[in-house]
């Protein structure tokens, strides 16, 4: 009777095949991602407006915003509990810091105010703008469609001395892709921004001089007390909701703001 021998395998090469496989593994996982592509925010700033300047300095405050709008990725949505975002492709800086660029370029350009800068920048101001990034994101309805970008921004005016917020102002704007690309999503959160942009500027350069520094100058011009309408104590707050402006589509307007100090 014949006496077959089966031959196996040695186990050190298997053990090296194995240790082959997971060291492959790994270096797919931790390997160095594809380049993400850099896609810039631009948004126009506003439109010069017409009026005086005002006597008062701006500090803008870098905005909050949640973990996951405080970055550099473009942000998306497919259904109400869910948020991804687009794969290798980011914004050059994150959120917070493009929104406060937008909205210190936006009172730059409006030509009615001589003094606005970072709060980082130690300006000595008279107001404090602070805001909340609620929303910024693209929205599905379909999965291959074309989204809605939707801007939700939370502003509040604060006396810098006193740090009492004095008016509060919400705006939401949504702006339809042309496409369903990334370069269509970012073209539409720029006309988003801008809109917003424009109406934090209008609503805030309406807004009278804080209340300590009119007081100041009551007294020491008292001819000013009959000129008009007292300026408002500390602690008032003014609430103002954007509303739609008759067929300007997504582009709401400020309801009336606080009346100019005397």
């Amino acid at each position: 009777m014949s006496k077959f021998r089966f031959a196996f395998p040695d186990r050190r090469l298997f053990l090296i095949g194995a240790s082959s496989v997971v060291l492959a593994a790994c270096g797919n996982i931790l390997g160095t991602p594809p380049p993400s592509q850099i896609y810039v925010l631009r948004p126009a700033p506003p439109p010069a407006q017409a009026g005086a300047k005002v006597s008062w300095a701006l500090a803008v405050i870098k905005p909050d915003a949640s973990d996951a709008l405080d970055t550099e990725r473009i942000a998306l949505t497919r259904n109400d509990t869910q948020l991804d975002y687009y794969a290798n492709a980011i914004f050059p800086d994150r959120l917070p810091d493009i929104v406060q660029t937008a909205l210190v370029a936006g009172f730059e350009a409006s030509g009615r105010i001589e003094t606005v800068a970072r709060d980082e920048d130690a300006l000595r101001a008279d107001y404090d703008l602070s805001a909340e990034i609620r929303n910024f994101e693209a929205r599905y309805a379909t999965p291959d469609g074309a989204p809605t970008v939707a801007v939700t921004i939370i502003a509040h005016m604060a006396d810098a001395r006193s740090r009492e917020i004095v008016a509060n102002l919400t705006v939401n704007f949504t702006e339809p892709a042309s496409a369903n690309s990334v370069n269509a999503v970012v073209q539409a959160f720029d006309v988003a921004l801008a809109s917003a942009t424009a109406q934090i500027v209008s609503w805030a350069l309406n807004l009278p001089l804080p209340a300590e520094r009119a007081m100041a100058t009551d007294t020491t011009t008292p001819s000013r007390a009959s000129a008009g309408p007292a300026a408002p104590t500390r602690g008032t707050t003014a609430t103002v909701s954007p509303r739609r402006a008759a067929g300007s589509g997504e582009i709401p307007v400020p309801d009336s703001a606080m009346p100019p100090a005397p």
